[in-house]
């Protein structure tokens, strides 16, 4: 058997499937490359075959299969349209206007989101993907309805909730796709179960937003409460209809074998270090700067992270990372990608305000104004699969950091008394380009820098920072928004403090193109 083989028994698509997927299996979801056996691996994960889970299944049952699994997709953007567009109703239930108050709405939701993929990815390796990913859905299900029902508590429940919830995505992302890696065997089949998967991302999010702007019109909590119970109903469809694929390693592993696959210690640092680090950015805005709280927050995150290399770098016998994978090439994509979604989370939400609170739209209205994002991006994926292999990853992600350069700039300069399809319906069309190329070009670009026995790493890394990003961006351009907009007292402060917050967005995708055009230049001198 080969190395490439050997490889895709472990459930990792090939670079092409790479390149189409939207977020990635666990950090570990490839089998080593020697000959040997691993210790504690499964012996059916090791043992060949050439015939996958996918031909056992009947056409409807595999058609119900893949699309209860692309679920995971769906209801993680989901998650996020349905906050944002009843943004301001929720605030209004609560009694809070503060903008620095409301975008933890979103923050804390793609916070933990982004946060705990890589080590949710380790625990299927361990425990089994259809168990993981079911538990996620379970979980996601059940912070959703604590969500609603805190109309009867304060804004801090909802919060609270809304922090947790994101922890349910962020076990369905990696363990749906790594489910899909491991059902089907390579090919175009494969390919495009990781397509649909992908293209799941803009679907979900205009979902989210369109049901719960329509329940808002009632009662808004019935948006979270009908959330978790499409939640619930997905978790018992799952039991039934996801077929078990082999885990990778042993179910009779030992609980100290379980641990070291686990690494705890490099997970709880890891993780304290990004939350801690972001709730500083993200509270800054509210407290100030000053705020002794938030300097030990932001001191403790950074030191925490110092924590983490150490542990990773030196003792950590199974490393959520291996640190070894960051050459030139990887940092340059990774730095790259989280400065165009961070601009990215900037542009949405700040856009959706403007339309919101300065044009007096209804949520729903906005919704229907941001469905060219699903079409265009529909388009960009499609015409990114020709595009990696004609120009190259490298170009491609140029032009999508490009893409939202651009679209940041028509954001930014839309004036009150314009019409729609002159600017803000150009810019959806410009910045999903941004968003759905830059996805499979980051992965393509890690995955051909990356080592076979990391390649699964490639997919997740991009996930982790995509979400990530988007939640410290917000932080960011809420920082600067509450330092031009005077208080917020009257529309034309509103729409300075939108406006700075939208400059930040642009500068943000500005140094991102930067960060691409120095890869081009490096891979050209190399050449």
């Amino acid at each position: 058997m080969t190395p490439d083989e050997r490889e895709n028994e472990a459930g990792i698509p090939s670079d092409i499937e790479l390149a189409f997927a939207k977020s990635g299996p666990s950090p570990d979801n490839v089998q080593a490359t020697s000959g040997e056996q691993r210790e504690g691996e499964s012996p059916v994960a090791r043992t060949a075959t050439n015939t996958s889970i996918a031909e056992t299944l009947s056409l409807p049952h595999e058609i119900a299969f893949v699309g209860l699994v692309c679920m995971a997709q769906l209801t993680t953007q989901a998650g996020l349209g349905q906050a944002l567009s009843i943004l301001h109703i929720i605030g209004d239930s609560f009694g809070i206007t503060d903008p620095g108050q409301l975008t933890w709405l979103i923050a804390g939701y793609s916070l933990t989101v982004g946060t705990f993929i890589l080590f949710s990815g380790r625990l299927g390796d361990v425990f089994g993907y259809k168990r993981l990913l079911l538990i996620g859905w379970a979980w996601f299900s059940l912070w959703s309805a604590v969500a609603g029902c805190a109309i009867y508590s304060n804004y801090v429940l909802f919060i609270f909730s809304r922090v947790l919830q994101g922890i349910g995505p962020a076990i369905c992302l990696p363990n749906g796709l790594a489910i899909l890696g491991a059902t089907y065997a390579p090919g175009r089949r494969k390919a495009m179960c990781f397509a649909i998967f992908g293209a799941m991302a803009p679907a979900g999010f205009l979902v989210g937003a369109l049901f719960a702007s329509l329940f808002s019109m009632a009662f808004w909590p019935w948006a979270f409460w009908a959330f978790s119970i499409a939640l619930a109903g997905l978790a018992v469809a799952g039991i039934f209809i996801i077929p078990d694929p082999p885990r990778k390693f042993a179910a009779a592993m030992s609980l100290r074998g379980r641990m070291e696959q686990l690494d705890i210690p490099g997970a709880v640092t890891g993780v304290a270090a990004l939350v801690l680090f972001n709730f500083a950015w993200n509270q800054a805005p509210i407290d100030g700067w000053q705020a002794p709280h938030v300097i030990v927050m932001l001191i403790l995150g950074v030191l925490l992270g110092v924590v983490f290399f150490i542990l990773e770098t030196r003792y950590s016998p199974q490393p959520l990372i291996p640190f070894e994978i960051f050459s030139s090439d990887v940092s340059f994509v990774l730095a790259a990608l989280a400065l165009g979604w961070s601009c990215f989370g900037v542009f949405v939400y700040y856009l959706w305000q403007f339309e919101e609170v300065l044009l007096g739209a209804t949520p729903l209205l906005v919704t229907a104004r941001f469905t060219p994002v699903a079409i265009s991006g529909t388009m960009a994926a499609v015409f990114t699969g020709m595009l990696l292999h004609r120009l190259g990853p490298a170009v491609v992600m140029t032009m999508a950091l490009t893409s939202f350069t651009v679209g940041s700039i028509l954001s930014a300069t839309v004036p009150q008394d314009q019409t729609y399809w002159a600017q803000v319906f150009v810019t959806l069309l410009v910045i999903s380009w941004g968003m759905d190329m830059s996805f499979p070009a980051a992965t393509l670009i890690l995955s051909d820098a990356m080592a076979k026995e990391h390649q699964g790493i490639a997919a997740s890394l991009v996930n982790t920072i995509v979400n990530y990003s988007i939640s410290l961006g917000l932080g960011l351009a809420g920082t600067v928004e509450v330092h031009v907009n005077k208080g917020g007292k009257t529309r034309a402060d509103l729409q300075n403090g939108y406006h700075g917050a939208q400059y930040m967005g642009i500068g943000l995708a500005g140094l991102g193109t930067v960060v691409c055009c120095c890869f081009l230049l490096k891979e050209h001198l190399d050449v």
